[in-house]
């Protein structure tokens, strides 16, 4: 019986190969009695396929559904020396690995380059549906050809398609054979285990990870190498500012509390930490909040507790002092462009109010966050308020100011932030002021998300 390969919702199912002649295969195909053959994830077909011709064994692929691209790039721009070497670096690692550089130094036009190279259907997978509309743009004018969409509402798949990650994990088990290349944009979010899935349940044997900060707290970012393959080019912040991203420089800024906004911090910190140590929750630990939230929600104390903790933060995040401070900076920088980052919307919101600028938050519709970034960009008004939305996934080449009131501790959060104002446009340099409140646990925070070489 002839060797045959077929897809089957995620999976690839090898045919004709006794359950004894397992030596021949990949140590990851495994044998499924209910079907009489061996099943591995889709995304171990590359391997499967090299594996029979090591062995020399003639196989019928009826798995990939993939087609070789009818028309190339239709619009043609140099690319940068650094961009040229990734896709070198792409194109020597069997065309799978991922690509690191800072927002705004062009890691798409990366991928288009590596869509050129490798001429197969390709799949764009990224985060937002935001981003799916820059990519499906991007697609559209640089191959001048129908372009497909899957999620928002949309489901249409051509030779080029764009999709989310989450509709990525609904429909792979359908679309996984049907894509030679598979770009991950924002790979930083395919460990999941969710989306990570999806990757696996995707048959493309060639596969580009676009990331500016690969790794994640919870370590997962190593599962990378298996996903998509292995980190294979890098430039960081400062090795391209100046030439190719805009010129920066970082301000700290510690804030006083006034005496009154001390007073208040310390009593409401000191309750809420009291409770915590109360029940024995180490918030430092992977279930401490969730500790927290539990305990909290079963005593008035409780209760208590959690309001506590909620005004500290509020004090820290938004103190009058520090919005006193933001005042002198939309003074300073009246003619600039500038983005104020806070950490929760309860904050945007009341700096909106305050200083009459627009705010941007998960709450907005689709249709007047477009017109509020539109009208920024014309300059209609320069100035943004904004919570966690804007982080990734916004092309924003005016702004050239940001203002961080208050954030996580995540590295990759901050390096979001400042590429936000980074991208290159004349000779402009860009500012990023982070506000932290003195003797309050920003400090620590702020050391946490400094992590990093492009604030050192």
């Amino acid at each position: 019986m002839a060797i045959e390969l077929r897809f089957a919702l995620g999976t690839l199912e090898i045919q004709g190969i006794d359950k004894d002649d397992a030596a021949i295969l990949p140590p990851s195909c495994l044998w499924d009695s209910r079907t009489a053959c061996f099943r591995v994830p889709a995304s171990q077909y590359a391997p499967v396929i090299m594996a029979l011709l090591r062995e020399r064994q003639p196989y019928e692929d009826n798995a990939r559904r993939y087609e070789v691209l009818k028309d190339g790039l239709q619009v043609r721009r140099d690319p940068r020396p650094y961009q040229e070497e990734a896709l070198a670096a792409w194109k020597q690692s069997s065309s799978r690995g991922v690509v690191v550089l800072p927002t705004g130094a062009g890691k798409s036009h990366v991928a288009v380059l590596g869509i050129e190279a490798i001429q197969r259907d390709t799949l764009i997978v990224a985060p937002t549906l935001d981003l799916v509309a820059q990519w499906y743009d991007l697609l559209r004018t640089s191959f001048r050809c129908e372009v497909g969409v899957v999620g928002g509402g949309e489901y249409q798949v051509e030779a080029l398609t764009v999709t989310t990650y989450d509709s990525a994990f609904l429909h792979m088990d359908k679309l996984g054979a049907r894509f030679g290349l598979v770009v991950f944009d924002e790979c930083h979010h395919l460990p999941s285990d969710a989306f990570s899935l999806a990757a696996k349940s995707c048959l493309a044997p060639y596969r580009l990870g676009l990331t500016a900060t690969p790794e994640r707290a919870d370590g997962r970012h190593e599962l990378l190498r298996d996903l998509i393959g292995p980190t294979l080019f890098r430039r960081d912040v400062g090795e391209l500012a100046g030439d190719y991203l805009a010129d920066y420089h970082v301000e700290r800024i510690f804030v006083d509390l006034t005496t009154e906004e001390r007073r208040s911090y310390d009593e409401a910190r000191g309750f809420y930490r009291s409770f915590v140590e109360s029940q024995g929750i180490r918030m430092s630990s992977a279930t401490g909040w969730s500790d927290f939230v539990m305990r909290s929600a079963q005593s008035e104390r409780g209760r208590q507790a959690m309001r506590a903790y909620q005004a500290h933060k509020q004090l820290a995040f938004a103190a009058p002092s520090k919005l006193l401070y933001v005042e002198s900076l939309l003074h300073k920088h009246r003619r600039d462009r500038m983005i104020l980052f806070t950490e929760r919307n309860k904050a945007a919101y009341e700096i909106s109010r305050r200083f009459l600028v627009p705010v941007i938050t998960h709450q907005t519709k689709v249709t007047e966050r477009s017109d509020i970034l539109q009208d920024f960009s014309e300059g209609h008004y320069n100035v943004l308020a904004t919570s966690k939305v804007l982080n990734e996934g916004v092309d924003i080449p005016d702004a050239n100011v940001a203002v961080i009131l208050s954030g996580s501790g995540s590295v990759r959060e901050h390096v979001q932030r400042l590429g936000r104002i980074l991208r290159k446009k004349g000779d402009k340099t860009a500012t990023l002021y982070e506000l932290i409140a003195s003797g309050t646990s920003e400090e620590f925070t702020s050391s946490r998300r400094r992590e990093h070489s492009a604030y050192r």
